[in-house]
């Protein structure tokens, strides 16, 4: 089965008919917004992390609870579709890191509900989480190989 291809004046009407649809983006409103919602999800992390001090927790303790509180607190915001309406606001902003990666691996494990634990929401955390997962683990074990013989010669 052959692909069919497409002329120059069709991928032109495509891109003009693809404009006048897009919504259209007001920048630095966007921009502005995405600064105070990712500064106010990262004030949220470290008041988490004070918490924790202020009831006892040493450094290294707090500094391992509070992305785990984190992400509760994002995957629970995705369950009941919170997360998204902020997003819809803030944009960029709720894509600290953290955050954005627990809301994104939990939509889609919501998303595969339907299909069952194991085939649904088993396989659908790991859409995101997969590739992410293994290029980490990858790019650490470069990154250690470099010190090691950085190390070694120096």
């Amino acid at each position: 089965m052959s692909k069919r291809k497409f002329t120059e004046a069709e991928k032109q009407a495509f891109r003009k008919f693809a404009e006048a649809h897009a919504p259209k983006s007001n920048l630095p409103k966007d921009c502005l917004m995405s600064f105070i919602v990712g500064g106010i999800i990262c004030t949220v992390g470290q008041a988490i992390s004070d918490i924790y001090k202020y009831f006892g927790a040493n450094e290294e303790t707090a500094k391992t609870l509070t992305p785990i509180t984190l992400v509760l607190i994002s995957c629970i915001l995705t369950g009941f579709g919170i997360y998204e309406k902020i997003a819809k606001k803030a944009g960029a902003g709720t894509l600290v890191p953290i955050t954005g990666f627990a809301n994104s691996v939990c939509s889609c494990a919501i998303d595969g509900k339907p299909e069952g634990l194991i085939k649904g929401v088993g396989t659908g955390m790991f859409a995101i989480a997969g590739p992410v997962i293994v290029y980490g683990i990858s790019a650490g074990v470069i990154y250690g190989i470099i010190y090691y013989i950085v190390n070694v010669i120096f």
